[in-house]
């Protein structure tokens, strides 16, 4: 089993996460994309998740909603501004809980013979926003949909 790596260096605006899957980059780009598939491995297990939207193509929007066991919700959402099957996604991702901070998001998807490279680039406004998103707890959030991802790519076929 893979373990997701995160790097936040200080005074830097970004944050990188990379990590290997036990599938080829074709199921894990479908599961990236696929209303039905996000639910399964996207954020914490804690939380329900829900698709609303999404449109997987350049200017297509995407918002996802999940919801804590005391009802609780918490909004995602964003635009597409690349797709490209199965090698590349770029987005916008915004929290709803704190409007106006937009993340630029790339995702690239390394072909390992079998297996897959995962390497996310989020590219925050200021080093004070990817802080403060640091500090609500996007390590495990990440950590948590990794660990399912990789659980659901092992249950599921193509």
């Amino acid at each position: 089993m893979s373990k997701t790596t995160i790097i936040a260096e200080p005074g830097k605006q970004e944050v990188t996460v990379s990590r290997i899957f036990n599938a080829p980059p074709e199921r894990v780009f479908k599961a990236a994309i696929d209303p039905k598939a996000i639910p399964e491995w996207w954020g914490p297990r804690s939380l329900t998740t829900e698709v609303e939207s999404l449109e997987p193509k350049p200017a297509g929007k995407w918002r996802i909603v999940q919801t804590d066991p005391s009802g609780n919700v918490y909004g995602f959402h964003g635009v597409y501004h690349a797709v490209v099957p199965p090698k590349e996604i770029v987005r916008t991702f915004e929290y709803e809980g704190t409007p106006g901070h937009v993340v630029l998001e790339t995702s690239i998807l390394e072909n390992l013979g079998g297996k897959t490279k995962l390497t996310i680039q989020s590219v925050f406004q200021s080093v004070a926003d990817r802080d403060e998103m640091a500090a609500a707890g996007m390590e495990q959030g990440i950590l948590d949909s990794h660990e399912r991802l990789d659980e659901f790519l092992a249950k599921s076929e193509t």
